[in-house]
Parts: structure tokens; C-alpha cells; sequence
């Protein structure tokens, strides 16, 4: 299995528990390693049959900035679903990082790995 993969796509969004954190954008940084076949894409050259990296991070930063969720948590299984269903991975491990979160850290986060049925 080949991957494609994104490193720290970063998005500013409304993400958190706490009041103060749903009163302005913080930055989130994505890393996004998607695991798939690149043979066919290899072979004809054709961006069709590639995972186009632009397009999996731009629908990225459209679900992560169109509806605030609280939990790191929560959006990282929505964006696998989403990227498992939308394009043609077989797996995906998403770390998201935000930096702002605990002063005394340079960052903290979460890591998911899902995978295709």
C-alpha cells in the first residue's frame, strides 16, 4: 500500500469547551497520511485516478471551518468518515495539533487511524 499525505495544513476555526475558546479562531495544524494503490495513477499519469491532495485538504478546511465542534475528537472522526467516503483511500491517520491549547506545551492533540470496512 502506497500513501499520500498532508503535513501541517493549517486551519483557523471556533474549536473548544470553554466560553472564551468559542469566542475567537484558533489555529489547528493537520497530518493527514492516507493510504491507497498510486499504480493506476502512476501508469496513465492521470490526476483522476490519484488522490489530489489540494482537493482532500480543501474539503478539510471547508468541513473544519463550516460547523464549530467542541472536541478535537469529534472532528477528526467526522473528517476520516468523510475522507474514507469521498476519496479512494483505504486507510487514513489524521493528527490534529493546536497550539494555543496549554500554554506550558508548544502543542497538544489527537491522533485517529480509520480504516475501510
Amino acid at each position: 500500500m502506497d500513501k499520500v499525505y498532508i503535513s501541517q495544513l493549517h486551519v483557523e476555526t471556533i474549536i473548544g469547551v470553554y466560553d472564551f475558546e468559542k469566542e475567537s479562531k484558533q489555529s489547528l495544524y493537520f497530518d493527514i497520511d492516507m493510504l491507497t494503490d498510486i499504480s493506476a495513477a502512476a501508469q496513465t499519469d492521470d490526476i483522476n485516478l490519484a488522490v489530489d491532495y489540494a482537493k482532500v485538504s480543501e474539503r478539510v478546511i471547508e468541513h473544519t471551518t463550516a460547523k464549530p465542534v467542541e472536541l478535537l475528537e469529534t472532528l477528526l472522526e467526522q473528517l476520516a468518515a468523510m475522507i474514507l467516503g469521498e476519496f479512494n483511500v483505504e486507510q487514513v491517520t489524521i493528527r490534529v495539533s493546536k497550539p494555543a491549547a496549554v500554554q506550558q506545551a508548544r502543542t497538544v492533540g489527537v491522533e485517529i487511524t480509520r480504516a475501510k470496512h
